[in-house]
């Protein structure tokens, strides 16, 4: 009895202080449609953090899940795609790619008609996993749908009750709730201070200190004058937000979701996003018919709470010539991130830097003294918006020639395109250019001369992204590096292909190429790098790494870049990056059976490394970085995703100075 208690001790002991993830659970269940048709209905419970890539994703991205079902020589009929649930896209800045992902739940369906009597159906699941900070190498789950019993047949091969009801053909299974409100806030701030921004153009400054004492001298006492104030500002706020639920309802949650990934919806994105700087930079005004405003004011004249709220309709429409391209352009971007919410939220926020001005200058009206008078400043807000509108334009285009793999709009050719832009914004600022609504400017005050000079500041910043400069500060705007026509800097020369280029020189060690954009020498192969590692007498790092790896990514982009790591890298250590995703098949003297998986092959590369990482280090995620000697002994303890430089050099200056 104590033996077995000892055992289970230890056994508890080593899981718990093992990193052997596992973060998704898959379980299966089967909805008869008829005799010989059935929905095969696969769910993905994934934890808390993590996220799984969907079905399709573009090439170049992370591995998508991937479904394969055995037709039994075709006994078996697959009818369609396996569909799947609605998800999450996000504009991805690691790869400069749309990627939809799963969080916490997954149900993707799959409809079969058997030919034959079958108890059961097999498949497969490959899929691919990350968090915040770390990914799992593809992982390959066997699928088993029971056809015969109304069970659900789980990963480990238990069986729970469960009924399986008849249903129509044509109806389709229900979904679980998944709306994430990640970026809700960030929609939020972005359309308050867009707000702001509003407030501040010829339209709606001006109105005000008329509305306010408006409001003031028709009330008979200050409170009832604050009241309807404040009822004036909730008006507004009521507006603005019905117009983001309408947007909401027309598009609806599936048709929001594919703005981000849908080529045609970028393309007229950035014509609508053209047309609105257009405006703003003075070429024609966006007015909506006189006729809709004189009704309006016609009912405003009613008074009472509907006259109020009408009254807030009509500045609606009456500043709509400068509100209106703030307006498209917060609906467009909150539209395409993909959540059904995120328009309401805009214009919520929106809405509500609108609105407040009205109820505070109500309450306090001796601050309206305060206010700077209106003149040619306002126009200048007005410019300087249809400069950022005409930038922004060029973000949804590229988004579309990425979808398509143009390479019209390429990286060095977008960053041109944003140095000519905020150059001439720097110009503007400076007085050197007027447009056509511009007051003649006889000096620049103070603030316009601070604002030019951090335009032009950033216009320089971005030059040095023509010859390979990472851009840190932008790097959500413009494409990947890769996707340019010099990936690696100018007179560097691209070679081979994937995500992962490879440098090919005549002097170099067998097996090593120079991994860019920073030609650090890399081995992908375990034994010959060990091998020159011992021949030279430098210590090994190991970098269990993925061509499909996010943060491993932004460890080579903003770690790995930076001089003292990058002198480690190329002089102290002989650097062995192992692909856990590497699809390329094993020789066949190589092809084992798994250890992990007993019955199952090896058949790629990337199993073996991922193999390899796991028994030996009892951990499966990446990045995972190892230091150790000829004898692979670990120098210092193993480290995953460490985004602290400072951090990063002290573990590998620590691990080196262990070396003998």
């Amino acid at each position: 009895m104590k033996k077995t208690v000892l055992i289970l001790v230890l056994v508890y002991c080593s899981n718990m202080f093992s990193q052997i993830l596992d973060p998704v659970k898959w379980s299966t269940s089967v909805e008869k449609i008829s005799e010989t048709k059935y929905k095969l209905i696969t769910k993905a419970s994934i934890e808390s953090g993590w996220h799984l890539y969907a079905q399709n994703v573009p090439e170049g991205g992370p591995i998508p899940t991937t479904f394969t079902y055995d037709d039994e020589g075709g006994a078996i009929k697959i009818i369609g795609n396996t569909s799947e649930d609605e998800g999450h896209t996000v504009d991805d800045p690691v790869f400069g790619m749309m990627i939809k992902f799963f969080e916490k739940s997954a149900v993707f369906e799959q409809t079969i008609e058997v030919s034959e009597d079958k108890k059961a159906v097999n498949g497969t699941v490959e899929f691919m996993v990350c968090d915040d900070s770390r990914c799992l190498p593809p992982t390959e789950v066997d699928l088993v749908f029971n056809l015969a019993a109304n069970t659900l047949v789980t990963e480990d091969g238990t069986n729970t009750k469960e009924t399986v009801r008849t249903i129509p053909e044509n109806e389709t299974g229900p979904f679980p709730e998944s709306g994430s409100k990640k970026g809700l806030w960030g929609i939020f701030f972005i359309a308050f201070l867009s707000g702001f921004a509003a407030l501040l153009t010829p339209c709606v400054f001006p109105m005000i200190p008329m509305t306010v004492s408006f409001f003031t001298k028709q009330s008979k006492n200050k409170a009832k004058g604050i009241r309807n104030a404040i009822i004036y500002g909730i008006s507004i706020i009521v507006i603005y937000v019905l117009l983001g639920t309408l947007v909401s309802l027309i598009f609806g949650a599936d048709a929001l979701n594919a703005l981000s990934t849908n080529v045609w919806f970028n393309v007229a994105f950035f014509i609508l996003l053209l047309v609105f700087a257009a405006s703003f930079l003075g070429a024609f005004e966006i007015m909506l018919p006189h006729s809709w405003a004189n009704k309006v004011d016609r009912q405003a004249d009613r008074g009472g709470l509907i006259g109020i709220f009408f009254m807030a309709l009509a500045l609606a429409i009456v500043s709509f010539s400068c509100t209106g391209p703030i307006v498209g352009t917060l609906l467009v971007e909150a539209a395409a991130g993909g959540n059904q919410i995120g328009p309401i939220i805009g214009m919520l926020g929106f809405s509500l830097a609108i609105a407040l001005p009205f109820a505070l200058f109500a309450a306090f009206p001796g601050w309206l003294n305060s206010l700077p008078k209106s003149g040619g400043w306002l126009n200048t807000v007005k410019v300087v918006l249809g400069f950022l509108e005409l930038a922004l334009a060029f973000k949804f285009l590229s988004n579309a020639d990425l979808v398509l793999q143009l390479h019209w709009l390429e990286r060095e050719v977008f960053i041109s395109i944003w140095i000519a832009i905020f150059g001439a914004l720097a110009f503007y600022l400076f007085g050197k250019i007027r447009l056509p609504h511009d007051s003649p400017v006889t000096y620049i005050s103070v603030g316009r001369l601070g604002l030019g000079l951090l335009v032009l500041s950033f216009t320089i910043y971005m030059v040095p992204g023509l010859w390979g400069a990472p851009l840190n500060l932008i790097s959500a705007f413009p494409p990947p590096q890769h996707y340019s026509e010099s990936p690696y800097g100018v007179g560097h020369t691209q070679l081979g292909s994937g995500n992962v280029q490879e440098g090919n020189h005549d002097d170099l060690p067998d097996g090593a190429h120079l991994m860019p954009p920073h030609n650090i020498l890399t081995f992908n192969d375990y034994g010959k790098g060990l091998a020159y590692a011992k021949k030279v007498g430098k210590p090994v790092m190991i970098d269990f790494t993925g061509h499909a790896c996010v943060n491993c990514r932004k460890m080579e982009q903003n770690v790995w870049i930076k001089p003292k790591i990058l002198d480690i890298l190329k002089n102290d250590v002989v650097l062995i990056s192992l692909y856990v995703d590497d699809k390329r098949p094993l020789e066949a003297g190589e092809v084992v059976e798994s250890k992990l998986k007993p019955g199952k092959k090896l058949k790629y590369i990337g199993q073996k490394w991922s193999e390899l990482q796991t028994i030996k280090y009892k951990t499966n995620s990446q990045p995972f970085y190892v230091l150790m000697d000829h004898n692979e002994e670990n120098l210092i303890e193993p480290v995953g995703y460490t985004p602290d430089v400072e951090e990063y050099y002290t573990w590998l200056k620590t691990g080196i100075s262990k070396f003998e």
